[in-house]
């Protein structure tokens, strides 16, 4: 069996769920190469719970988690399956850390890049929260335990956005990103392609890491995948860029330069 990859996504404005525009067409270019997987795991910064939870229900419900949207994007549809099977997994994997928590299902951070990666919503998906009461070790940890499920054609997907300051958001600059935020977003990516992941660990010792974290929410899915990455993998980066002064859009995908495990 293909090893999967493993994806981070900077997912930023709900918006681009119903746009055609760079990130949205990066998104694309992106899902190209990849393989096609038995189910997905999905962990959005928009399940921020106090506790791990994971959805394990045949039909995951669609969240609408934002306000103030144009009507077109609360239509939205995403059809797809759920899989108990890769929940029950989950389960054998995180031990009684986890919990099934069906309240949920999958809310924008999820389906907003879902219908760009996966538009025929014929994979099954199984959403995860980011534990808020855990420390980035421990986050990371859990990706650890994750990453046997690449070897058994589990697609890892964490969306949320390595830099995000909403309050400092300016609206009228869309492409370019504060000093600060690009200072950060390119330790960041340093530290990735260095393999460096206690860097990343420690983010807000980094310049700008205070002012682009000023919650951890988008940030933690990032290091859920990094603790399912392997040294040898090799590493593609997608929108590489900065928006809004205060908003991370760049993504990764860890590839296994083994084709078979």
């Amino acid at each position: 069996m293909q090893r999967m990859p493993v994806v981070f996504i900077g997912h930023g404005s709900p918006m681009n769920a119903i746009e055609n525009n760079v990130f949205t067409q990066g998104w694309k270019a992106l899902a190209k190469p990849l393989p096609t997987p038995k189910g997905i795991l999905m962990v959005s910064a928009h399940w921020f719970t106090n506790s791990l939870c994971s959805t394990n229900v045949s039909q995951p419900k669609m969240v609408y988690d934002m306000y103030g949207f144009p009507e077109e994007l609360y239509r939205i549809q995403y059809p797809v399956q759920g899989s108990p099977e890769l929940a029950q997994r989950l389960q054998t994997l995180l031990g009684q850390q986890l919990s099934i928590d069906n309240t949920w299902g999958l809310d924008h951070g999820a389906w907003s890049v879902l219908v760009h990666l996966f538009p025929k919503a014929d994979i099954p998906v199984v959403q995860l929260s980011v534990n808020a009461r855990l420390e980035p070790k421990a986050l990371y940890a859990i990706g650890r335990a994750l990453r046997v499920l690449r070897d058994e054609g589990i697609l890892i997907i964490a969306s949320g956005n390595i830099v995000h300051n909403v309050r400092m958001v300016d609206w009228d600059h869309p492409t370019t990103g504060y000093p600060w935020a690009d200072a950060f977003d390119a330790a960041i990516q340093e530290a990735i392609l260095k393999h460096d992941h206690e860097r990343c660990l420690s983010y807000l010792a980094l310049p700008g890491g205070k002012e682009s974290v000023p919650t951890p929410d988008h940030y933690d899915p990032l290091l859920y995948v990094l603790g399912a990455t392997d040294p040898d993998d090799t590493i593609h980066i997608y929108n590489d860029s900065r928006t809004m002064g205060s908003l991370s859009m760049t993504s990764y995908v860890w590839s296994s330069t083994s084709k078979e495990k």
